[in-house]
């Protein structure tokens, strides 16, 4: 499975730029899906029909999301000299970007600057630029256009038991739904796995494909944050201490009935998992939730260190388990049972 979480890692797909990474994602699944389709915002949303019918009544739609779009910047300005200034898509730290590189979707890198400052405090977007290497304006525009987009350039690397790379907020999570994907099938109700976009500006994609596919539960797969590094601030996850049922986070209080079904399920298949409550930040989840007349809904969480830095770390014992939660999560859900839920 490190292979294709490599591979998702290090591909390019910022929000309002996911058609590189859609194709990626696209390959892997097909081969599990009855249908695949693009909505009409760039979401991938791959249908699973469950073995049997159910019985007296139409089978329910049940919703797994996993965002495939990652933080980056788009170039708002290109000056006499060839440096280009920009904007952040998504949550960026401007700290965070000094000294990194950029790679821009046809390929061309860049270095980040920053202009004289008094005090490293004044550091703000504003006071940066992009260096691609261009000696005045029309080389830097043969290169790259005002409104394109690019990510962090940053390596994949195997740390035995733990792996750190960017855009793990959310390809790791998109691993996690694909290998569910292979390891599941309905069995009398209809499974929708949804790859979102544009979730780090605000949940766009799930809310559009969710109000299209209107389903009867949905479940995203996202990263959460972590508290088991030196004097970190208090909190209920820790790397290696398994998946996290998230309880509440800024855009949503888990369903009841979802969140209780995922820590009942935890514990009957023996699944390790830790109980989360994220006091900012939220998911797909919340979105889906709200769509049409609501929606009953909960999120798997995959601990994660050094969120939205281009060194993002999780545990792989972690990520199994999300993998077995979430397969036993659909296969629960599209029993005759439904759950307890549908």
């Amino acid at each position: 499975m490190k292979d294709l979480v490599k591979k998702l890692s290090e591909s390019f797909g910022p929000s309002g730029s996911e058609d590189q990474i859609r194709q990626i994602i696209r390959s892997e699944v097909e081969q599990y899906a009855d249908e695949v389709r693009v909505d009409s915002m760039g979401s991938l949303i791959c249908r699973v029909a469950p073995k049997a019918a159910a019985p007296g009544a139409a089978a329910k739609r049940i919703m797994v999301d996993a965002h495939m779009d990652e933080i980056g910047i788009v170039v708002s300005y290109i000056d006499d000299k060839g440096f280009l200034r920009f904007s952040p898509v998504g949550g960026l730290n401007p700290h965070v970007l000094l000294g990194q590189r950029v790679v821009f979707g046809n390929g061309v890198v860049g270095v980040f600057g920053t202009e004289k400052l008094d005090d490293i405090k004044d550091l703000k977007f504003d006071k940066m630029f992009i260096d691609i290497g261009a000696r005045d304006r029309a080389e830097a525009q043969a290169k790259v256009r005002v409104g394109d987009a690019a990510v962090m350039l940053a390596s994949f690397a195997d740390m035995g038991c733990r792996v750190s790379g960017k855009a793990m907020d959310d390809r790791i999570a998109c691993a996690v739904v694909i290998e569910a994907m292979r390891r599941s099938r309905p069995k009398l109700h209809e499974v929708y796995y949804v790859f979102a976009v544009q979730e780090e500006l605000g949940l766009r994609g799930a809310r559009t494909a969710a109000y299209g596919i209107n389903p009867d539960v949905g479940i995203a797969v996202d990263v959460t944050l972590w508290g088991d590094t030196p004097e970190h601030a208090p909190f209920n996850v820790s790397l290696g201490g398994g998946a996290a049922i998230k309880a509440k986070d800024s855009s949503l209080i888990a369903h009841p009935a979802v969140k209780n079904l995922m820590i009942d399920t935890a514990e009957k298949n023996g699944i390790p998992y830790q109980l989360e409550v994220l006091e900012r930040g939220g998911t797909d989840a919340g979105a889906i939730a709200l769509t049409r007349e609501g929606v009953p809904s909960g999120t798997i969480s995959i601990p994660c260190r050094y969120v939205h830095t281009p060194a993002e770390m999780v545990d792989m014992g972690d990520v199994d388990a999300c993998v077995r939660l979430l397969a036993a999560m659909v296969e629960e859900l599209a029993s005759p049972a439904g759950g307890g839920i549908l």
